[in-house]
């Protein structure tokens, strides 16, 4: 998709281009809802949305007027083929960054190689079907490859290469600064925009992506051996190079922003931001008192959030609490398949009448009664819905994953290891059992949001960013 106009651009304000990968628009959750917060809340810039997709989509939010355009780029989509025949230069120029890449980690010549494929729109396959290429993938295999076939490396190396030599035949929209929600395919458009607009970046981290993609790769049963270290490299490095070409690299918490000093990423560059939330929406809400004990979970229906691990939770629990009923609330439409796999292990565990699938819903409806919030996720990095949950008055048990051990106070008897549905069982009977327990850490809880996660806090911080970043390449 090219750019598509959508509200008339407000020629005092500056421009942002926010760089979303898999996300905003088109995907609901956290790192959406974020980007959904911060373009409300800075009504004093414009936002155009460029949107790496793996197919068309409808957007799931309605945009704020202050967002001025939209692209969505497809992966798969087609490169227009150039007639131009690629010169020896270019290749030379190629083996060169590979080497310096390889072994000395020195990124320096990708503006070159940016440069070059983006000026002549060079088609990936016919870059990687040359002769040159040919000969270089055949050299690197005999060094790394040698105990499998060939074929398989050659493949797996047109299949890494492709995507990222598809983005640099791409032109970003002209901002005045460009925001990257995450390295990857993201963070390599950002650096593209960089040596050609000469603005600046910010990067912002929810989780950490290239650790996300390792975690796929090692599950995945489609690569195998250096094919499987090839891509894992390969998502390194594009963190490398996102955070070479930022100007601010930006985390959630403060064990993050050290894997990505670790990573490469200069510390003089690195912040720590937390989320936020709107937090009088939570304070004011009435509870309402039930007769059951009511456990809920405020998440996709997707396996990133293990439903159905709290499934099995839930029947742990109500073997112990008879009187309890289970709120599983979030949209069910984002991966049908495992909503109804979800829905076949209720019935197979005969708790029909205690589980409820609401569907997508306004939360503060069902925090208004909820006693405990639980989250199963397999990966989170600084969860919105724990800070929604403390700032209503519930407490949270959840998966050791991301910052949550920290928003826990470590609290080894709110905390699982992801998949242990027994562990989670014992917290939530725990809290059952000791409302004064629950009493405490509801108070220490809503005063620690309310310190510490302000949404007002994390729009001014990024106002006054913005502002910082824009000003100095203006000078």
């Amino acid at each position: 998709m090219d750019f598509v106009a959508l509200n008339k651009p407000d020629p005092s304000k500056p421009t942002i281009c926010i760089i979303a990968e898999g996300s905003y628009p088109y995907i609901t959750g956290g790192v959406s809802a974020w980007i959904q917060d911060i373009i409300s809340g800075l009504t004093n810039y414009n936002f155009i949305i460029f949107a790496i997709s793996a197919e068309e989509a409808e957007p799931k939010y309605t945009f704020p007027p202050n967002v001025i355009g939209l692209v969505n780029k497809l992966l798969t989509a087609p490169v227009e083929k150039p007639k131009k025949t690629i010169p020896q230069q270019f290749f030379t120029a190629i083996e060169s960054f590979h080497n310096d890449m390889m072994q000395k980690k020195d990124f320096t010549k990708f503006k070159d190689i940016f440069s070059f494929i983006n000026d002549n729109r060079y088609e990936p396959s016919a870059l990687q079907r040359h002769i040159t290429s040919f000969h270089i993938v055949t050299q690197y295999n005999s060094i790394r490859n040698p105990l499998y076939q060939f074929s398989d490396y050659y493949w797996a190396w047109r299949a890494s290469h492709e995507y990222m030599m598809k983005i640099m035949t791409w032109d970003l929209p002209k901002a005045d600064l460009y925001h990257t929600i995450s390295t990857g395919y993201a963070g390599l458009c950002a650096a593209c925009a960089k040596i050609k607009y000469n603005k600046p970046v910010l990067l912002t981290e929810h989780g950490l992506y290239n650790k996300e993609r390792e975690i796929d790769i090692k599950r995945a049963t489609w690569v195998k051996g250096y094919q499987r270290d090839m891509w894992i490299n390969i998502f390194n490095d594009l963190s490398t190079i996102t955070y070479d070409y930022s100007d601010c690299v930006i985390s959630l918490f403060e064990v993050n922003r050290n894997i990505q000093i670790a990573q490469g990423a200069k510390r003089e560059k690195t912040l720590v931001i937390p989320n936020g939330i709107e937090i009088d929406r939570y304070l004011d809400l009435k509870t309402e008192t039930r007769k059951e004990f009511s456990v809920g979970i405020v998440a996709r229906v997707v396996p990133i959030k293990d439903v159905k691990n709290f499934i099995i939770m839930a029947k742990i629990v109500s073997e112990s609490i008879p009187d309890v009923k289970f709120y599983i609330i979030g949209p069910t439409d984002e991966d049908e398949s495992y909503y109804e796999d979800c829905v076949k292990l209720v019935e197979n565990f005969q708790i029909q009448d205690k589980v409820i699938f609401t569907g997508k819903a306004d939360v503060r409806r069902y925090y208004k009664f909820l006693d405990v919030v639980v989250l199963s996720s397999i990966r989170e990095a600084q969860p919105l819905v724990i800070l929604e949950a403390y700032a209503a008055g519930i407490p949270v048990v959840s998966t050791r994953v991301g910052n949550v051990p920290e928003m826990l106070d470590f609290d080894d008897i709110l905390l699982a290891d992801p998949k242990d549905s027994e562990k989670l069982a014992q917290g939530v009977i725990y809290l059952y059992n000791n409302p004064d327990y629950r009493e405490k850490l509801v108070a220490s809880n809503r005063n620690k949001v309310i310190q510490f996660y302000n949404k007002k806090d994390l729009i001014a911080t990024y106002d006054n960013l913005y502002a910082k970043y824009i000003s100095m390449y203006t000078q």
